[in-house]
């Protein structure tokens, strides 16, 4: 994945006053000395011979693997711009997350975003971008001709395609050695598959990130992932065919009323929130604990909102839940009998984001970010959280 950094960022400089070349310093949480870039190519019309200055005027979230990102960027502009349009949220993103969990509408905007990209052999693909930095642009000293805006362009898809290729070798590599999908498959085999499948979770979001999703966009990214290929005038029409009947299969299933789960389940398999929405109890309770301490911690104020650890507390709490939705979302709502070792392997990586919140917990307490009873309250729920998931690997294993 791309490493993104606004979250971190205090402020920085870009300058493209040299044609053919970008520098610039970005300073970011928890670091006195700037992290500075040397990168050949140009930037957009926008910035092509500009200095621009940002600054972050919001609360910084320090990112959990920003000791890894060298503080000397060398390499190769990608797109470089602070005219992006990009849909913005008016709510913050654990609340838009819940809301989108309940098939409800995320109020959101368009706005110019500040969009920085670049490529390096020390950290891959960086990605600053953001609506709310406040910017100051110098004016333009030289100004692209439309043939360097061409190469321009094609330098920084040249940047994309080395970044796609190495995310297409770790799809490869994932590949290998997996089990004839015929054959029986258990926990180990699905952990396998699950891990191919985030890396082309991985290709597609940061395809779907940079390129969007017009009509344009779809076929370049389908592309990409490898979903086009030439079809005979018979097989274009068979394939014409079948994706009729799947749509004819989708529009039936929408008119159809969502099935009710086993009433002799409640409270075991599912129950339901205040919204009426149907929950495991687990997940629902993961999720709704995490809000409390989401808004405990979301009311600090300076170096204590800024905190890594902290960070990582709340933000592989936000995860866990979204795994537990993944692997018992389908028990709850009675729509299938889930596999047993699917199941089992999906627990598995919730267990495993759960364990990373428990470490960032422990991480912050004695740093006194939060009262000490809040503390004890969020140790005491990660574990009974912990000892929930592990009852349900027990159980599903039992059904092999």
């Amino acid at each position: 994945m791309a490493f993104r950094i606004h979250d971190s960022v205090v402020r920085g400089e870009i300058d493209n006053r040299v044609k053919g070349i970008v520098r610039g310093k970005i300073w970011v949480e928890g670091r006195k000395k700037p992290v500075t870039l040397e990168l050949k190519g140009n930037a957009w019309p926008d910035l092509a011979g500009c200095l621009l200055t940002f600054k972050n005027p919001l609360k910084r979230i320090a990112h959990q693997h920003l000791d890894s990102l060298n503080s000397q960027q060398v390499g190769q502009a990608g797109d470089i711009t602070a005219s992006r349009k990009v849909r913005v949220m008016e709510i913050p993103m654990p609340e838009a997350y819940l809301m989108k969990q309940r098939g409800e509408h995320v109020p959101e905007h368009m706005a110019n975003s500040l969009y920085l990209e670049w490529f390096s052999e020390q950290n891959g693909r960086v990605v600053i971008e953001s609506a709310d930095y406040e910017l100051n642009i110098s004016a333009p000293e030289w100004r692209l001709t439309p043939e360097e805006e061409e190469q321009r362009a094609k330098d920084a898809a040249n940047g994309m395609n080395w970044f796609m290729q190495k995310l297409t070798e770790a799809i490869e590599q994932q590949q290998r050695g997996q089990k004839d999908p015929e054959a029986e498959w258990d926990e180990h085999d699905y952990e396998k598959l699950m891990k191919e499948s985030d890396a082309r979770t991985d290709k597609y979001l940061e395809l779907l990130e940079k390129y969007g999703d017009s009509a344009e966009a779809e076929e370049k990214i389908a592309k990409e992932m490898g979903w086009l290929k030439e079809l005979t005038p018979e097989e274009a029409a068979e394939e014409d065919k079948r994706i009729e009947e799947m749509n004819r299969a989708c529009e039936e299933a929408l008119n159809e009323p969502p099935p009710e789960p086993e009433p002799h389940r409640e409270g075991i398999d599912w129950i339901r929130d205040k919204h009426g929405h149907i929950h495991h109890p687990l997940q629902h309770r993961c999720t709704e604990s995490m809000m409390k301490f989401w808004k405990l911690a979301d009311k600090l104020k300076g170096k204590k909102a800024e905190d890594k650890d902290l960070a990582q507390f709340i933000g592989e709490w936000m995860t866990t839940g979204a795994k537990l939705a993944g692997a018992l979302d389908g028990l709850a709502q009675d729509r299938h009998e889930p596999d047993a070792a699917f199941t089992v392997a999906y627990l598995k990586r919730a267990l495993d984001h759960l364990h990373k919140s428990q470490a960032g917990l422990e991480a912050a307490a004695p740093k006194k970010l939060l009262p000490e009873k809040a503390i004890a309250e969020a140790r005491k729920e990660l574990f009974e959280i912990r000892a929930g998931i592990l009852k349900l690997m027990d159980e599903f294993r039992g059904r092999n």
